[in-house]
């Protein structure tokens, strides 16, 4: 059997990550996704992958700000869970709203520009998903970065078309677009400086208690010795 040697934090992760899915499936087999069930299946999906994508995102900016390198550990799972929320999201669109009548399809896009925008922002996420693997690390060398800055566009792109497909702005989507344009003003260089220079005290206590590593002490015989 495959053994998992997860820290407390990246458990934290996986098993939230799971949780929107779990309770999405329930839903549905127990008849309760309100009167129209791929509407609320889309919504659902949609809302989980922007929400973990920004937490993705989140993961450098919390390494820079307070010292916290555990981030850097879930910041590729949370954005596989991101993925996959998202493909759920473009599946239900695709599938069950459209039954892949491209033709319908082609219409909506004209008449909805948001739907572009998403699917430009799923292709770009996919196409940093396939290529997020050692291998492709390898292969592309110094590319790799280049290439997966492109997340940001995605985030961006996605964040309009959730902007965009709403019939109301609320609080949620006004608090995603906030944390983006924070977390993208924390990439300038002059700014990421500012901050690595002054992580708080604490980092090293909260880094061990979120790694599960328990802090050294040297005792005075250890000394002696």
């Amino acid at each position: 059997m495959p053994k998992f040697k997860f820290n407390r934090l990246q458990w934290f992760v996986h098993i939230g990550s799971i949780i929107p899915f779990i309770i999405l499936v329930w839903d549905a087999i127990s008849n309760n996704l309100t009167v129209n069930p791929i509407q609320e299946i889309t919504q659902r999906t949609g809302r989980t992958a922007i929400i973990w994508l920004v937490l993705s995102l989140a993961c450098t900016p919390f390494n820079i700000i307070f010292g916290l390198k555990p981030f850097n550990q879930v910041r590729r799972p949370l954005g596989l869970y991101a993925a996959f929320y998202a493909s759920l999201h473009f599946i239900t669109f695709l599938v069950l709203d459209y039954g892949i009548n491209l033709s319908l399809i082609a219409q909506s896009v004209i008449e909805k520009p948001y739907i572009l925008l998403g699917t430009t922002g799923f292709l770009i996420l996919m196409g940093l998903t396939f290529t997020s693997t050692k291998k492709s690390m390898q292969k592309l060398g110094k590319k790799w970065n280049q290439i997966h800055r492109l997340v940001y566009v995605a985030a961006v792109l996605l964040v309009l078309h959730f902007f965009m497909a709403l019939k109301f702005i609320n609080t949620l989507a006004i608090t995603i677009a906030i944390i983006l344009v924070v977390l993208l003003i924390i990439r300038i260089p002059v700014v990421r400086k500012f901050f690595s220079k002054r992580q708080p005290y604490w980092a090293a206590s909260v880094n061990n208690f979120l790694t599960g590593r328990k802090k050294k002490i040297i005792t005075t015989q250890k000394l002696r010795n």
